[in-house]
């Protein structure tokens, strides 16, 4: 029996055997036949139908692969083996095997007791180790994996292979056949024997081209038409037709013989296929690259003998202690606890330079280690590591639909019949015109073959692919086809100022001692001592500033802190007051002067945070503390300006605070004292102005304008939360990465535009010459096999696209 899907589960399944639109929406349309599917995606471009279960449905993931295979295509399954520990009846394999079988993804599980081993059929991608390990450990038993995995790159390579041979072969036999069309075209009398034109022939047409006859045959018996169902009529009726001329005037062969179109077709569009699908792989190399970053194996470490044991990555858990070398992948999302080392995030979230991680600092599972040995303390495993929930969001991204693709679909629906029904027609239209029979069937082969489904499919997704991948090794990841669509329509940005366009951590700008006070390094020393008794960030930063200029700090008794005012202690037997003016006051210490009130007023006004330090009794200095400006804010407002999108920036700040940060980085407009409840509402008050808006924020009080705006951007250094809510994820903390967001979504946008229009032109242009006999049978293979390879190559463009910086590209 079939396990539901839990409620809203999402499965994406790899399909095979699909060869155009038409196969697709079949796909489609069998799937969404099931009680229990609330949304399907069939995704020519990867080869993948992605499942949404419903809330109350029955359907489960053996339902879905069994109506694609009742629709005439396959999916991707892969055979795991087991070595199962602690079995002693047959009873026992009888329950590791159906503990097996309720496993979502497992087709087919079987459990040998006399060799102590479980052997399952899986959809691919769907089931791991771990998870099998699991089911049998739950049921009272002990596995250890057999499994040498192949991935489905690896599995893609090997078909790929395979199908060149035959290519070759079909070279191979058509070359005469062909090379004797040239000669007879440049006017050298040369003909090959009829016989020997039907034994090269032969077999391109019904070994080679067999797949095109499987596939039309599935498609039929399915009362539906694709690709194949033209090609091998096109090319069957060719041969015929040759095999006729061949025997009707006697064993001469005297009739004209089209055994060359027929073989040419074949190869043409088998060669065609191959680069397709080539290509195709190129468009999705973004996420197979991502996968590829998933280290198979760990260095575990024992805390209490320093032993090191290598494990599978599966058998991590939480907590446990991982060391990595100098140049090794981390194999986890983990926290460093020993040791630093500069670390490689390039191909995770697109910055290009090593970044210094210590003790205390998080790491990224799939980064490369630099020169130093560090440890790590796991603190996320399976599907809830980073490069997971990266993969997973990519994919989303590129199994989506646009809106557009539907209209697609509609007409790739009843495409097939109805260039069966023009090919009927110049039959008929010839016939009647009185040019004979023969000259009716070879542009009706024309018809046949010229028409391509497959640019139609694939103009859509492979565009999608190719630019959610591109946006991903840059950094940006797409949610879905939404968000690229509203991204390309934005014309207004929101930005949250701190930790968006600010580093969000306060450091220490100056240290001014009073006039009658000592020197600058005695003030801080004694600020830092009593800060350090603090966990407020200013106290941090305070701290910060003693630790990097090598301030040795004293201890600290009768430590207090008033909220929202200050701390107090003693510091060497000295009474030290640290914060705002009333502290000091009513803690009667001397105020600061005139002069130094004005300066304090100015660093204010700069958008700097003032704190005030009173030692015994009299006022001592003061320290002033900024968010700084991040490096490429200045430059991603400059550009969003270039592309006419106006810059807005919201701060909960004082007016004059924001408006000095507002100036600096070059916004549009700003506005200061804004709570985090009063976003959403600024949002919605440029929505019913009429601009599209996009908001960017880091943080949990981000997520309502994040919701409320037409695209949300969440940057990367920010909360689960408001990266859940956003349409966009940035996996740095970059705002030239908002531009460059904007830019692959129009680019994209573009190149769906230009492959719909060339797939569509095409077939506008392609089938009537045919009809007219302009196009022999053989130029029209040709035009069909590269039409669909030109869609897929434009697409592969979007490969080549990098975010804008201050210098141009990157």
């Amino acid at each position: 029996m079939t396990k539901p899907q839990s409620e809203g589960s999402d499965v994406t399944l790899q399909v095979d055997g699909m060869s155009c639109a038409s196969c697709a929406g079949r796909v489609e349309k069998a799937i969404n036949k099931i009680d229990g599917i609330g949304e399907v995606d069939v995704n020519l471009a990867m080869n993948t139908a992605h499942v949404r279960f419903d809330e109350n449905g029955k359907a489960g993931i053996r339902d879905v692969a069994s109506a694609i295979r009742n629709a005439g295509y396959s999916v991707s399954e892969q055979k795991l083996a087991y070595d199962i520990d602690g079995m002693t009846c047959a009873s026992c394999s009888g329950r590791v095997e159906k503990a097996l079988g309720k496993l979502p993804g497992v087709t087919e599980a079987t459990v040998n007791l006399a060799m102590e081993r479980a052997d399952i059929s899986v959809i691919s991608g769907m089931v791991s180790d771990r998870q099998v390990i699991a089911a049998v450990e739950k049921a009272g038993y002990h596995a250890v994996s057999r499994n040498q995995k192949l991935s489905n790159d690896n599995k893609a390579e090997k078909t790929s292979d395979h199908a060149l041979w035959w290519l070759a072969a079909s070279i191979i036999l058509s070359a005469p056949l062909i090379g004797q069309m040239i000669w007879m075209y440049l006017g050298v009398d040369f003909r090959l024997s009829a016989w020997v034109e039907l034994a090269l022939a032969t077999p391109v047409q019904f070994v080679i081209g067999w797949r095109f006859y499987r596939g039309a045959w599935l498609a039929l018996r399915n009362r539906a038409a694709n690709m194949d169902v033209l090609v091998a009529l096109g090319t069957s009726a060719a041969y015929f037709l040759s095999l006729y001329n061949m025997v009707q005037p006697g064993i001469s062969g005297a009739g004209h013989l089209y055994f060359e179109a027929s073989a040419t077709i074949i190869t043409l569009i088998l060669g065609g296929k191959i680069m397709e699908e080539r290509a195709k792989r190129g468009a999705s190399a973004a996420i197979r690259e991502l996968m590829a970053l998933r280290p198979r194996k760990a260095r575990r470490l024992d805390v209490e003998t320093g032993a090191e044991t290598e494990v599978s990555v599966d058998d991590l858990n939480v907590d446990d202690i991982v060391r990595v070398r100098p140049g090794e992948k981390l194999p986890i999302d983990g926290e460093v606890v020993a040791g630093e080392s500069e670390i490689d995030e390039s191909l995770i979230t697109g910055e290009t330079r090593p970044v210094l991680r210590s003790t205390g600092d998080a790491v990224v599972g799939g980064a490369v280690n630099g020169t130093g040995r560090i440890d790590i303390r796991v603190n996320a495993v399976g599907e809830d590591t980073t490069l997971s929930r990266i993969i997973r969001l990519v994919e989303q991204a590129q199994t989506g639909k646009a809106p557009v693709q539907q209209m697609v679909d509609k007409v790739a629906a009843v495409f097939v019949p109805v260039i069966i029904m023009i090919a009927l027609l110049t039959l008929a239209g010839w016939l009647i015109a009185g040019f004979g029979l023969e000259a009716a069937i070879v542009a009706s082969v024309s018809v046949l073959v010229i028409a391509c489904p497959c640019a139609l499919g694939l103009a859509t997704p492979t565009a999608l692919v190719a630019g959610t991948g591109a946006a991903a090794k840059a950094g940006i990841l797409i949610r879905n086809f939404e968000a690229l669509e509203q991204a390309h329509n934005v014309d207004a940005v929101i930005f949250d100022k701190t930790g968006t366009l600010t580093e969000g951590v306060p450091t220490v700008h100056d240290v001014v001692p009073a006039h009658d006070f000592g020197n600058k390094t005695e003030l801080l020393r004694l600020a830092a001592s009593l800060q350090r008794a603090s966990e407020h960030p200013l106290a941090h930063a305070v701290v910060q500033a003693a630790n990097d200029d090598d301030v040795k700090l004293a201890n600290v008794d009768n430590f207090k802190s008033t909220t929202g005012a200050g701390v107090s202690g003693t510091v060497d037997g000295r009474p030290v007051l640290i914060g705002t003016e009333a502290l000091l006051r009513d803690n009667n210490a001397t105020l600061p002067e005139a002069d130094i009130t004005r300066a304090i007023g100015d660093a204010e006004h700069k958008g700097r945070t003032v704190v005030l330090v009173a030692v015994d009794g009299k006022f001592a200095g003061y320290l002033t503390l900024e968010d700084k400006i991040r490096k490429s804010a200045i430059a991603a407002v400059k550009h969003l300006k270039q592309r006419g999108i106006v810059s807005i920036m919201l701060s909960g700040d004082a007016e004059d605070v924001a408006a000095h940060v507002g100036q600096e980085i070059g916004m549009d407009s700003w506005r200061g004292r804004i709570r985090p409840q009063d976003k959403a509402r600024e949002v919605e008050k440029l929505r019913k102005e009429g601009r599209h808006v996009a908001m960017v924020g880091d943080g949990i009080n981000d997520a309502p304008a994040l919701a409320a705006a037409d695209v949300g951007i969440a940057m990367g250094g920010g909360t689960d939360v408001a990266m859940e809510t956003a349409g966009i994820t940035l996996m740095r903390s970059d705002p030239a990465l908002v531009a460059g967001a904007i830019d692959i979504s129009i680019a994209t946008r573009r190149k769906i535009t230009q492959n719909l229009f060339w797939a569509f032109g095409y077939n506008v242009i392609g089938v009537p010459l045919a009809a007219f006999g302009i196009l022999s049978p053989a130029i029209a293979g040709a035009a069909m096999a590269l039409s669909s390879v030109s869609v897929v190559t434009n697409s592969l463009m979007l490969r080549r696209w990098h975010v804008r910086n201050e210098g141009g590209q990157k």
